[in-house]
């Protein structure tokens, strides 16, 4: 990747989000096995010497890998392993491996940092953690080490204090740890998901780019077409309808007393993720004909 740094801010900056990584052929880490977008994975992995970014867009990782460092400096407990490696072979030559935070050998506990917005906490969607844990449970257990628990010791970016004390559903506290359980069947539900997924990625590295299966509308961020019933003259919607057929039915009912007043519009969907997060963006078919090249830094 390259980095660009359009504030000019010090070289620290600069230093602290390079990286010599390279992708490894066949290999695939546990975080990319959340991304559900393998058109986004695979293009990433095969134009990641030519994607810029730059380190204005990168300051929340400077502090996240901060966090994470202090944390892996400090001493862990006689039962705990820490930053542990693992690749594990999932067929034939491809490989999925990963390194959690922390690992108890007395709990049976996987344990990750996360720095995240209080508004993650608030809504409590933690899908994407429990997944992650629940893989590098998996990987743990095998090379033997058994795994019952998963947590996420979460630490809240943009934590209000003032928030806290009036309101009584927003955390009260800027860090915050959840707990998952794990059954044996969620790792046998796990184990054919990875294997899947290998199955897939092999198939897929064989695909030209613009072969890639197309993201999602929820990968991209898209919450669909809405179809606005409004004056004729004017821009507000009168009632948005995330159907046709209920626009039409509104529409119809109304010009039963009002004929000739109001009109249904279409109000696309908008990409939000191609557009304003992708960092493949002007590599992918999809983008280029919706939106042309992109000129600046993804």
């Amino acid at each position: 990747m390259k980095i660009t740094n359009k504030l000019g801010l010090p070289k620290p900056f600069v230093s602290a989000v390079e990286s010599n990584y390279k992708y490894k052929d066949k290999q695939y880490s546990v975080t990319s096995m959340l991304n559900d977008s393998m058109r986004e994975t695979i293009l990433k992995r095969r134009y990641h010497d030519k994607i810029e970014q730059d380190v204005a867009d990168m300051i929340w990782m400077i502090v996240g890998n901060g966090i994470h460092k202090v944390l892996e400096n400090s001493t862990e407990a006689p039962e705990e392993l820490k930053e542990e490696y693992i690749k594990i072979e999932v067929i034939e030559d491809y490989f999925l491996s990963g390194k959690a935070d922390l690992y108890n050998e007395k709990e049976q506990k996987i344990t990750d940092y996360k720095t995240c917005s209080a508004w993650k906490i608030v809504y409590g969607d933690y899908t994407d953690w429990k997944m992650q844990t629940l893989l590098y449970g998996w990987l743990f257990r095998q090379i033997g080490f058994p795994v019952k628990k998963g947590e996420i010791i979460a630490i809240m970016k943009d934590f209000s204090s003032s928030k806290a004390k009036y309101d009584s559903s927003y955390p009260q506290y800027p860090v915050q740890t959840i707990t998952f359980n794990f059954l044996e069947k969620d790792f046998k539900n796990i184990d054919k998901y990875i294997h899947r997924k290998f199955e897939e990625i092999k198939k897929l590295e064989k695909l030209k780019d613009d072969e890639l299966p197309m993201c999602s509308a929820k990968d991209r961020f898209n919450n669909g077409d809405k179809y606005a019933v409004k004056k004729k003259k004017n821009k507000t919607a009168t009632k948005l309808h995330d159907t046709l057929e209920e626009a039409k039915k509104h529409l119809s009912n109304l010009e039963k007393d009002y004929p000739n007043i109001y009109e249904i519009e279409t109000r696309y969907g908008e990409d939000r993720k191609c557009k304003d997060y992708c960092s493949v963006c002007n590599y992918c078919n999809y983008y280029k004909k919706h939106y042309g090249v992109k000129k600046w830094n993804c």
